[in-house]
């Protein structure tokens, strides 16, 4: 009895003991996933355990985000999860997004999951007009698009309409332009054809590094006031804080630098920025709503912090990861290069097999020709031998008939006519059987001519019967020296040159290797300059060949901005760098009257 009500007491202290849990579910760019977390989890709990399982390192640059209210907001990593403004009925839903931009992608972006989420999230943004792109680099970016999903271009399999499913471009562009899906989708080949031998991560670096310098990439947009109750709008991005108008999101008025701002702090609605000068007066806005400075203090905390740190030497961690990066590249380049040498070695094989197979068909061909004309030969010999034949007996038969008649001449010559009527008619019928003998003897000429005809056109035949045969003989022993050629070069299903390349290959990268990857790499920059000034032609050209099909009364605002930016030579670097040659003092005196 004592046994039994101290096990029903462990039973229950265990129930009790067992902790509570809720079901939250995280969506990704591509995927979606649910998790079982324990109530008393803080975010970076459940932050930490997203990344793991994601296998991702570069966990600064995301975040965990949800909407309340119809307000973005980010789950804190010291709060716990129950304690955020999240709806209560489960599972509750989280996004996992990237919450901050890098400067410079190709550099700061090391892991391939991380270039990937970032790829995947930016080509959201501009298919959705949150980051205008113009329409020439729209065609260039989905170009990429296509290269990342679906690999090298092949004619003979991405054929005509293969991107009819796909969303590519924003709807603004297709709108722009009296242009037909068939028409875009062929610009977009032509481009998708030169990224041919890209992988996967390296299309996707390119899309980012032309998306980066698009002036809305990396910008969070806020509704402010500054002290005369101006309408503006203020940019938070990893360069720094900008001022824009309302109707032109493109180009700020005024760009205040990180390394210029030394505080940043809110009470209420109001916002209060300390330039690092302390000479220099704070100078403040007001936002809409409380949640929304929350918001904003999140993100100047953390693109500053990151500001930072990337005018610093890496840390530990960094460093390793751009290391492991590093040789994982060369561990790629020269597993492509393999397999590139073994695609090739393939190629090639078939294509001999390919060129064996068509001389083998050409020869048979060929011999087919000749039986054909040996047979067509035998025949014509045969006619010409019983037409030879019949001629000569024709020949006998008329040479007979002129002896016959000659041998009636003389007997109608030697038979005594009394009369002369008799006699005149014998000398008639003597003179008609002359005629007729003469006549016989023409024949019988003639005849013998054409027998003689006839037996030069049968040896002829007979000769060319003879080279028909000769030639088939010759057809039929290349045709089986072509066989063997054939059975020894088709296509080999290991081929022993692979496998010592597979054998010799080495993930042991020496000073040596990294030295042939640095000069690659000075390669790469100098052919990427090139490549750039290329780049830019083409988008000129592509420009130029669509403006006549451009419909002007569909252009948006930021179109009609956007070209005159461009007519002025103005870009998203060199704008902002005009903005910061001025003075702060000047900036924030300018910013208090607009």
């Amino acid at each position: 009895m004592a046994g039994a009500i101290a096990s029903r007491m462990s039973f229950s202290s265990l129930k009790r003991k067992q902790p509570k849990t809720f079901t939250v579910r995280i969506a990704t760019m591509d995927a979606e996933m649910e998790f079982s977390c324990e109530v008393k989890w803080k975010g970076k709990d459940l932050f930490d355990l997203v990344c793991r399982t994601l296998g991702l390192r570069e966990t600064w640059f995301f975040g965990l985000q949800y909407t309340i209210k119809d307000t973005v907001a980010w789950l804190k990593m010291d709060k716990k999860v129950l304690d955020h403004d999240v709806p209560t009925e489960e599972p509750k839903t989280f996004h996992f997004l990237a919450k901050f931009y890098p400067e410079n992608a190709e550099e700061e972006l090391v892991q391939e999951i991380t270039q990937h989420l970032f790829f995947l999230q930016v080509k959201k943004q501009i298919l959705d007009e949150k980051i205008y792109c113009p329409p020439e680099a729209s065609v260039l970016l989905a170009s990429y698009a296509v290269q990342a999903k679906y690999g090298d271009y092949d004619p003979n399999v991405h054929k005509r309409g293969f991107l009819a499913q796909e969303e590519l471009l924003p709807k603004r562009v297709i709108n722009l332009y009296q242009m037909t899906p068939e028409m875009w989708e062929e610009r977009i080949t032509a481009w998708y054809a030169e990224h041919r031998g890209r992988a996967r991560d390296e299309a996707e670096m390119e899309y980012l590094k032309i998306a980066q310098d698009l002036e809305m990439y990396g910008v969070n947009y806020f509704a402010i006031r500054n002290k005369k109750g101006t309408e503006l709008l203020l940019g938070v991005d990893a360069l720094g804080l900008h001022i824009y108008d309302p109707d032109n999101r493109l180009t700020p008025k005024i760009s205040f630098p990180w390394n210029e701002i030394r505080n940043i702090s809110y009470s209420d609605k109001e916002f209060t920025i300390k330039p690092l000068d302390k000479k220099i007066d704070v100078f403040k806005f007001n936002s809409s709503k409380l949640r929304v400075n929350k918001l904003i203090l999140q993100l100047c905390i953390g693109n500053h912090d990151l500001f930072m740190r990337r005018r610093k030497a890496d840390s530990l961690e960094v460093q390793q990861m751009k290391a492991q990066a590093r040789e994982e590249k060369a561990r790629k380049q020269m597993e492509r290069q393999r397999l590139a040498r073994e695609k090739q070695m393939r190629e090639e094989a078939e294509r001999t097999r390919d060129e064996l197979e068509r001389r083998l068909m050409q020869l048979k061909e060929e011999a087919t020709m000749a039986n054909e004309a040996l047979m067509r030969s035998e025949e014509t010999a045969d006619l010409l031998a019983e037409k030879a034949q019949i001629t000569e007996e024709e020949a006998k038969l008329l040479a007979q008939k002129a002896a016959e008649a000659e041998q009636e001449m003389q007997r109608i010559k030697a038979t005594a006519i009394r009369t002369e009527e008799e006699k005149r008619l014998m000398e008639q019928k003597v003179l008609e059987a002359e005629m007729l003998a003469l006549k016989m003897a023409e024949e019988s000429e003639r005849r013998a001519k054409e027998a003689d005809q006839l037996k030069q056109d049968l040896q002829e035949a007979r000769e060319s019967e003879r080279r028909a045969k000769q030639k088939l003989l010759e057809i039929t022993s290349k045709s089986s020296y072509t066989s063997m050629n054939s059975s020894t070069t088709a296509l080999p299903t290991d081929l022993p040159s692979f496998n010592l390349i597979s054998e010799s290959l080495s993930f042991d990268f020496k000073d040596t290797d990294m030295k042939r990857l640095s000069m690659e790499i000075e390669k790469e920059k100098v052919e990427y300059m090139e490549k750039s000034k290329h780049l830019q032609e083409q988008l000129n050209e592509l420009k130029t060949e669509i403006e006549a099909l451009k419909l002007k009364e569909r252009e948006t605002a930021l179109d009609i901005l956007h070209n005159e930016n461009a007519s002025r030579g103005n870009s998203k670097h060199n704008t902002i760098k005009k903005l910061t040659l001025q003075s702060t003092k000047s900036r924030v005196a300018f910013f208090e009257e607009l």
